[in-house]
């Protein structure tokens, strides 16, 4: 199908699948890896869209479910779409709303047709189909749409999978049918299949058929097993085509980062940095920080030493205790800036290692000092993982 992107790889790693690649979008370059946060209702929440400019961030997310209901598509087609509605002119990707199969089931009924929600605001009903999904998307104006898929949660076993992987594709079918802008946005089929690697391979093989601009490993990041959890990926990456970008929705968590990236995934999202900085953890290169301790009572340094964000330039520890503590809503954005800041610089090293071809030196170092050069701290299933792309991080580092 049309593609108004461009994806061109760099460089890869002599010894992983990780690559540096530059993805063209068209609100601009994006390089990859990339980390995009979250910004469900069309904001990070506490950030403003010139603050996430001055960290760099190249692109953000919006919810198709949520800006469908609120502020609606009559007000995004008055103002001609997301990016000038929040005054964004980096790249948006949104998802299709289907997530919400999951996290708002009690709410939602799947059918053929789509899936209909009860809204959380008034208990209206709203059907989303992908007809439906595609033109809220086609409104909102993102440069990536994600297809409506029938997700089901990474636990689910039985028929039920394999129904939700062929009723994936055609959803997909329709979407591209339905697809109004592929001139300007880019649609992106989500590879699903749950834990079961022949329907994992069965849904690829149909998906690359499609030839979309891109595409998702979704159903993941659910609760399901980590052993489990990297093997999926791996497989997909060994299986989707190499001169399109592959994305691992709800993936943020440093390590899951780290290991996705070596296993050959140039895209990520997760609400966690974001979320976890509302109750006052920070993210560092050597670990998370609750600075609700009162350990930090009297530290006058930064969240973290060399980072370069304004929250690390301009307040201490100490004042960032004091707002967590009395919770003070100045606190969560505060450390919310240094998170996302933190997410990017994270990616940017992976980067310029694959770039320098020092990836593998660059990941060990990162687990050293992110688990405190404790080896027996170390996820049994990341070890497992870069093993299997030929990291041993348990050997000694030179």
């Amino acid at each position: 199908m049309k593609s108004a992107l461009t994806f061109e790889t760099l460089a890869t790693c002599s010894t992983t699948k990780a690559r540096a690649s530059i993805m063209t979008l068209p609100h601009g370059p994006v390089n990859t890896p990339v980390f995009m946060p979250v910004g469900t209702q069309g904001t990070l929440k506490g950030v403003t869209p010139d603050q996430l400019k001055d960290l760099n961030c190249q692109i953000m997310l919006n919810n198709t479910y949520h800006l469908g209901l609120k502020p609606g598509k009559d007000i995004m087609d008055a103002v001609g779409g997301s990016h000038k509605f929040q005054q964004w002119d980096g790249n948006l990707l949104t998802d299709s709303g289907g997530f919400q199969m999951v996290s708002l089931l009690k709410l939602a009924e799947i059918t053929e047709q789509g899936v209909q929600f009860e809204s959380p605001f008034d208990s209206s009903l709203m059907m989303l189909t992908p007809e439906h999904s595609m033109e809220l998307q086609n409104s909102i104006g993102s440069d990536i749409m994600m297809q409506l898929d029938d997700v089901i949660s990474s636990l689910t076993t039985g028929p039920r999978v394999e129904e939700a992987m062929w009723r994936s594709i055609r959803w997909l079918d329709r979407c591209i049918a339905a697809h109004k802008r592929p001139h300007d946005q880019n649609l992106f089929a989500i590879i699903q299949g749950g834990l079961d690697k022949e329907l994992r391979r069965k849904c690829v093989d149909e998906m690359v058929k499609r030839d979309t601009p891109g595409y998702a490993v979704g159903g993941l990041s659910g609760g399901e097993e980590k052993n489990e959890f990297w093997q999926i990926v791996s497989l997909c990456t060994d299986l989707l085509p190499k001169n399109k970008p592959i994305y691992c929705m709800g993936v943020g968590y440093a390590e899951d980062l780290v290991v996705c990236v070596a296993l050959g995934v140039d895209m990520f999202d997760c609400v966690y940095p974001t979320r976890t900085a509302r109750f006052g953890n920070a993210l560092t290169m050597n670990g998370i920080v609750s600075l609700k301790s009162g350990k930090f009572s009297d530290d006058f340094g930064p969240i973290e030493e060399g980072c370069d964000c304004s929250t690390c330039k301009n307040y201490t520890r100490s004042y960032l205790r004091l707002l967590i503590a009395s919770k003070e809503t100045a606190g969560c954005h505060l450390v919310t800036v240094h998170n996302v800041a933190f997410q990017l610089r994270l990616m940017n090293g992976m980067r310029q290692a694959i770039i320098n071809d020092t990836f593998p030196a660059h990941v060990k170092t990162f687990f050293h000092n992110y688990f405190g050069g404790n080896k027996q701290k170390y996820p049994e299933w990341a070890v497992a993982a870069l093993k299997s792309v030929n990291i041993d991080l348990l050997e000694e580092m030179n």
